[in-house]
Formats: structure tokens, C-alpha cells, sequence
């Protein structure tokens, strides 16, 4: 594994992602274009995705390929706050709303860690769910997504 070549894709794809994603915020349990924005990575990288938690939450799953160990998730939130962006950027939010907190960020983090983590698959034990949590801005996505059965579909040691 030539882990220089596969962390050097990483500022490329991390600038990418979060570009794209700070120029089409979403305000909480309206991030559709986001959530399909996820769906679409995740299923690039042959990534499992369920979308039935927290209207448009994304669970992907990684599935290590030693078998049966540990499960732990990573999560990342995906909303935006309903803020005017006033900056000149090529990739300005221009809808209303804004990605003030970083939440382009972490779902640029999580996306790449993702990405890293398939491509290391067969080397780990256990498995690794990646939660993409909406409506974090609102404090609802979480319980949305516990109450929509997050935690007795899967079973995370750590989160």
C-alpha cells in the first residue's frame, strides 16, 4: 500500500468536496441535494448506504475484510444555518443559507476518511459506519435518527 500516493489525493479531494458542499448549504431535514451529494460518494467507493435515519441521514458501512471485531462510527453533520454568505468566493453559498459552522468541512472529512478506510478494507477487523447526522443546527437530527432505529440496526462500541 503506498500510503503517500493515497494521503497526497487527499487535500485534492478534501478541497473538492468541501467546495462543492459550502456552495449548496441545507438547512436541517431539508439537505437533500447534501444527502445525495453522500449517497453518491459513498456508492463511488463501494461504500453500503442506508438512508431510513433522520429523514435525510446517510449511514454507510465499511466492513472489514478479517472478520468478525470491533464496530465503531464516525460522524459528521450535514446541515447549514439560515445565514447570508457575504464573501467573494468562487463557490459562495448564494441560497440564503450558509455553512457558518463547518459542517462542509466535516462531511468533506468524513467523505475522505471513507475513501481511505474502503481502500484499506481488507486489513481491518470489524467494521466502521460512517454517520452523516442532519439537523444538528436544530438539535433534532440525532433523535431523529436514534428514534428511525440507528442504534438497533447497528451497534457501535465507540462513536
Amino acid at each position: 500500500m503506498d500510503f503517500k500516493k493515497l494521503l497526497s489525493e487527499s487535500n485534492k479531494n478534501l478541497v473538492i468536496h468541501r467546495r462543492k458542499l459550502h456552495a449548496m448549504p441545507e438547512l436541517g431535514f431539508k439537505e437533500t441535494k447534501t444527502s445525495k451529494y453522500i449517497q453518491d460518494q459513498l456508492t463511488k467507493l463501494g461504500i453500503s448506504i442506508s438512508t431510513k435515519y433522520g429523514k435525510t441521514g446517510v449511514v454507510g458501512v465499511i466492513k472489514g475484510g478479517l472478520g468478525e471485531g470491533r464496530s465503531i462510527m464516525i460522524r459528521a453533520d450535514i446541515d447549514g444555518l439560515p445565514l447570508t454568505e457575504e464573501t467573494e468566493l468562487d463557490f459562495t453559498s448564494k441560497n440564503g443559507a450558509m455553512h457558518a459552522c463547518g459542517h462542509d468541512g466535516h462531511i468533506s472529512i468524513l467523505l475522505e476518511t471513507a475513501r481511505i478506510l474502503q481502500s484499506l478494507k481488507d486489513s481491518i477487523r470489524g467494521e466502521i459506519i460512517l454517520c452523516f447526522q442532519p439537523a444538528e443546527e436544530i438539535v433534532q437530527g440525532a433523535l431523529a435518527m436514534i428514534d428511525d432505529g440507528l442504534f438497533e440496526d447497528y451497534h457501535p462500541e465507540r462513536v
